[in-house]
């Protein structure tokens, strides 16, 4: 928000004070009752005023699921697109348009199956865009069959002796591109969310959020044993930059490394020997590890894993164009004539 020395600014005046109504638009939601699909929509809705961004500057993009729905029920601008297109589709918005603020909202059958060629691209190019991954571990829309982060050996209407392949584990992905923000959340926890998601959408330059969400119909209680609230302050560890890995109701558990390996101390009295969260690392060494850790046997990270500047694709774009028009424009013939031709004889 711009203030100087604690007065509004003009610029502040001008931007625009609006309300999560603002946001909710007079489509019925069809979601199937109880899913968590409900609760990350209301907090993007109580987020996005905090943006003061124009609604006609905004714009959700998504791909084929449940999640995909969501470009009917906030009231701003959207593409509802097709099966795991939606980072494509954003990548051309953005870039045409780069004044607009984009969200790619996507699941993990979405996202990471006939989307994942498209998704690793788009981290890679560093487009600035905030993508939410809503991620269930089954394909919801066409009835449960598991997805690309299923646990091993999930029995479905498509594995009925068990999936024989490893998941993805989205968080590692996100690394492995070279996404420049890279966070985790919960749908039930909705205070972190909503924070989560407004730390991307601030994020300057790729922003990929994984949010753990129930499918109460065909993978429920998919995370409860770590997530639900009388468990949470145990099982899950709220990653703070700058702060000392600790977890647990009283913060009296740590984690500390042994090489590269993460231990977690059961009783700490003091943050000496703890790892200490640093999301703007330019290595992603503790970020890697932290991605690897996962119930049962270490608390869950949940928060920023990452949080860096690097170049932004669409400013690159605008500069080679402009760099482009600076120069004569060259003659056909030549054009016609240059090096790119030969004959054949």
């Amino acid at each position: 928000m711009a203030t100087t020395n604690g007065t509004t600014t003009n610029d502040e005046l001008e931007l625009p004070v609006l309300t999560r109504k603002d946001f909710v638009t007079d489509q019925e939601v069809r979601w199937c009752p109880g899913c968590g699909d409900y609760a990350i929509l209301a907090q993007m809705q109580r987020m996005l005023p905090r943006l003061r961004i124009p609604k006609e500057n905004l714009v959700f993009i998504s791909g084929i699921g449940c999640s995909s729905r969501f470009p009917y029920y906030v009231e701003t601008y959207g593409f509802h697109s097709i099966h795991g297109r939606a980072p494509t589709i954003a990548s051309g918005l953005k870039t045409a348009r780069p004044e607009l603020s984009v969200f790619v909202i996507t699941g993990d059958g979405d996202g990471l199956s006939i989307g994942g060629n498209h998704m690793l691209h788009v981290m890679r190019r560093n487009i600035d865009l905030t993508i939410i991954l809503f991620n269930n571990r089954i394909y919801g829309l066409t009835k449960g069959q598991f997805s690309p982060t299923s646990e091993m050996g999930k029995v479905t209407k498509s594995s009925p002796y068990g999936t024989t392949e490893r998941p993805l584990n989205p968080i590692r992905v996100a690394l492995a591109a070279g996404a420049t923000f890279i966070a985790r959340s919960i749908d039930r926890d909705t205070a972190h969310l909503e924070e989560t998601l407004y730390k991307a959408a601030k994020h300057k330059g790729v922003s990929f959020v994984e949010v753990y969400q129930n499918c109460n119909i065909f993978n429920d209680g998919a995370f409860a044993a770590f997530a639900d609230k009388g468990v949470r302050q145990d099982k899950l560890l709220y990653l703070e930059d700058g702060a000392p890995l600790r977890f647990g109701a009283e913060r009296q558990h740590g984690i500390t490394l042994d090489g590269f390996e993460p231990r977690v101390v059961e009783d700490v009295s003091s943050d000496d020997g703890l790892v200490v969260h640093d999301a703007a690392s330019r290595t992603q060494n503790l970020a890697n590890i932290l991605a690897e850790m996962d119930y049962p046997d270490y608390p869950v990270p949940v928060g920023v894993f990452r949080d860096i500047e690097a170049p932004i694709f669409e400013d690159l774009i605008a500069a080679q164009v402009e760099s482009a028009r600076q120069k004569s424009p060259p003659n056909f013939q030549d054009l016609l004539n240059g090096s790119e031709t030969w004959e054949v004889s």
